[in-house]
């Protein structure tokens, strides 16, 4: 082969993999339901990443094991915002569910920071503070979910 091919091959192997690392996020903001979350601060700044909110959600299961594993969050809707009903680690067959990992102190759901410009962090805090705030979400078929938007209730 030559180099061209070889260039050429290389520059489909990382677009390849940029896909795939994006894959989850991508698909549940095209397909995905839009669902909302109460949401608590956790780390509303940090210095050297940027402006960014970091969000825990008070209604999903704080469930966690002394061993590392992804589990499937069930969800329902209750009033305006949706709750966890059970955490397992089979996926189940109703919709909607966050796939999720849970790391040994809590469960990630690739949903936990927001990244926004400096004075729209400073007021999603003073909500997120004040106890007003939902995360808008979007969640596909396989449990992917996107964090599109916190705003006040």
């Amino acid at each position: 082969m030559n180099t061209r091919t070889w260039v050429a091959l290389v520059c489909i192997l990382n677009l390849g993999l940029v896909g795939f690392a994006v894959a989850g996020q991508l698909s549940a903001r095209v397909t995905g339901e839009e669902i909302r979350l109460r949401v608590e601060p956790v780390d509303p700044i940090d210095p050297l990443r940027g402006a960014y909110v970091d969000l825990a959600y008070p209604d999903l299961s704080s469930r966690s094991t002394e061993k590392t594993e992804d589990v499937y969050v069930s969800l329902a809707r209750s009033g305006k915002v949706w709750k966890a009903t059970t955490v397992s680690t089979e996926r189940p067959a109703e919709r909607p569910f966050l796939k999720c990992h849970d790391d040994g102190w809590r469960l990630s759901c690739g949903i936990e920071s927001f990244f926004v410009p400096q004075d729209r962090a400073r007021e999603i805090e003073a909500d997120v503070n004040g106890g007003d705030a939902v995360a808008v979400v979007k969640v596909d078929s396989r449990g992917n979910a996107a964090l599109v938007s916190v705003q006040a209730r």
